[in-house]
């Protein structure tokens, strides 16, 4: 007996290993590894592919597309993390109660989740549609002339947030519920002995009691908002006048369509390494923040 396990348990435990193991190798590490060889060579899929060392990395910085998308992306995830953060906290807090149809309304606003990016797309092409649509009909009712959104470059960006905060806010609400519910009642007792108003409570105990919540959905919404891709692709493919042309678009495009997959491995590289730097500098960041908290 080794680990009080014998050498049968220990061959059925390394069999059962093995599998998850070998599917990761195959399906995540060796994808990973020959993108970034790729990333070296002019490979177009048809011909043999020529070893060309760093020159489509220097080749993207003298890439006026690849800033732009690059630009894009950043300015998608500002806008994006701020509302995709308060709206899931807001959403759990109101679903944090002990009241009937709770569980029926948790079950409705996770539903964008589970489905699918067209048919949700598609929902919001009407919605946003510059005529008929939903959300403009309900501002002329307030005398306001809505934008054209998906068809003017100052809004196509923002309407795309819009529906990427609607989709994709279920998870993290989850994750805030959890937080939560987490949280001792004692302490919201203890508050209210002492006078403490609702707003007070919020900032002195939910908001502290939820730090790492916060601090995960933070880096899930940085992750996701610097992958961003199906919401550009379905609702304007990138336009109007490249205004909504992200990084993951702009890889697709050249990859996929011009067959550089090349200079597209090197591309991916290096957002892979922006979103390791992001999320190395936000878990030394949290880790700080948790200790400081911590202390007595």
């Amino acid at each position: 007996m080794i680990g009080g396990l014998d050498r049968k348990q220990q061959r059925a435990a390394y069999l059962f290993i093995a599998v998850p193991v070998g599917l990761l190798i195959l399906f995540t590490l060796a994808p990973v590894v020959y993108a970034i060889f790729t990333s070296f060579t002019n490979y177009d899929i048809i011909n043999p592919s020529k070893w060309v060392g760093l020159s489509n990395y220097t080749k993207m910085w003298k890439d006026p597309f690849f800033r732009l998308a690059l630009k894009n992306t950043l300015v998608y995830t500002a806008l994006y993390i701020p509302p995709g953060l308060l709206v899931a906290l807001g959403t759990a807090l109101l679903l944090n109660r002990k009241r009937h149809f709770v569980s029926t309304f948790r079950v409705f606003f996770y539903l964008p989740v589970v489905a699918s990016t067209v048919a949700s797309a598609t929902i919001w092409y009407w919605l946003l549609n510059p005529q008929e649509g939903l959300l403009n009909t309900v501002l002329r009712w307030f005398g306001v002339n809505g934008p054209a959104w998906l068809y003017d470059p100052n809004w196509a960006m923002v309407a795309i947030v819009i529906m990427s905060v609607w989709a994709g806010f279920g998870t993290n609400m989850l994750i805030m519920l959890g937080g939560l519910q987490s949280i001792p009642r004692e302490l919201y007792e203890a508050a209210r002995i002492d006078g403490a108003s609702r707003y007070q409570s919020l900032r002195h105990v939910t908001v502290p009691g939820l730090q790492r919540p916060i601090f995960l959905v933070t880096a899930l919404l940085i992750i996701g908002a610097l992958q961003v891709f199906d919401q550009a692709y379905i609702l304007t493919q990138g336009g109007p006048g490249n205004a909504t042309l992200t990084i993951v678009y702009y890889i697709y495009n050249d990859g996929f369509l011009d067959l550089h997959m090349g200079y597209a491995s090197a591309m991916s590289v290096v957002l892979f390494l922006i979103i390791l730097v992001i999320s190395l500098a936000n878990s030394k960041i949290t880790n700080r923040d948790l200790t400081a908290a911590h202390k007595p």
